[in-house]
């Protein structure tokens, strides 16, 4: 077992703290009133000089919905296995993964939780990270719902087509999400699975709608009588399609980060 300095602590727990912010998309000022701590001490925290009680690091643990040892992992004193790779230099990693290109592809409904365990993938991998949907809304020039108000569903899948064709072709690593109306078109879907890994980040309606909506994401429940049935039967219809991705992932089991680590365990296996 590895010893670290006591002065490391803070800084450690602190960039974890700045990582896990930055994942989620959220300012300082936004986690501070959503933990209920100040902008002040948030800062110092994230600075490695604010010496968080317990209570507190459960606040900002709450406000970033991981669990409190997902503040303090690799903190130390003691350093497992799994954080130790996480130190290791780039082309250390991809010895140890073995290869040079990895393309992952997360799939799922929103508040899969995608996005956040996509990018701290990305970034334990150094993949690049991409969103299948931002990359189309970029080819378009415009959002997502004007394109298909617009142009239709024929369009969208024409640039998303356009857009997996140039990920899925690139030579670095990489880790994409993909929309979560995907696995609905055969021919995209059966080829995304022969050309990529592709992972199923699995959750309960109930927790896909809380997820969006905590978000600030109130689109799901505008002209719905009851959106939470309609997304169950929409869930119905697509986990089938869902399930043929090469690994699952209960996100309602896994935190965010034993998602990540689940998802880089299974990428250095299959080498």
């Amino acid at each position: 077992m590895e010893t670290l300095p006591t002065p490391e602590l803070l800084p450690r727990v602190g960039a974890r703290v700045r990582q896990l912010r930055e994942a989620r998309g959220l300012t300082q000022s936004a986690l501070a009133r959503r933990s209920g701590v100040s902008l002040r001490f948030l800062a110092d925290v994230e600075r490695g000089a604010g010496n968080a009680s317990l209570m507190r690091l459960a606040e900002l643990a709450r406000a970033l919905e991981v669990s409190l040892a997902e503040l303090v992992v690799d903190a130390g004193p003691v350093v497992d296995e799994l954080t130790r790779f996480g130190r290791l230099s780039l082309p250390e990693r991809r010895r140890r993964l073995g290869g040079e290109r990895v393309c992952i592809a997360l799939v799922g409904l929103r508040g899969a939780g995608k996005s956040t365990a996509g990018r701290l993938l990305a970034a334990r991998l150094g993949a690049a990270f991409e969103e299948v949907d931002a990359l189309v809304e970029a080819r378009a020039g415009m959002p997502l719902a004007s394109l298909f108000s617009d142009h239709g569903q024929e369009t969208y899948r024409r640039l998303e087509r356009e857009v997996l064709d140039t990920l899925w072709s690139r030579p670095e690593r990489v880790v994409f999400t993909t929309g979560g109306s995907l696995v609905t078109e055969p021919g995209i879907w059966g080829e995304l699975r022969r050309r990529v890994r592709t992972v199923w980040l699995r959750a309960r309606p109930e927790t896909h709608l809380s997820r969006v909506v905590a978000q600030g994401d109130s689109r799901p429940m505008l002209g719905r009588r009851d959106a939470l049935a309609e997304l169950r039967a929409l869930l119905s219809v697509r986990e089938p399609l869902y399930a043929e991705a090469d690994l699952t992932l209960d996100t309602e089991r896994l935190d965010l980060l034993e998602t990540v680590w689940a998802l880089e365990s299974w990428v250095a296996e299959e080498g």
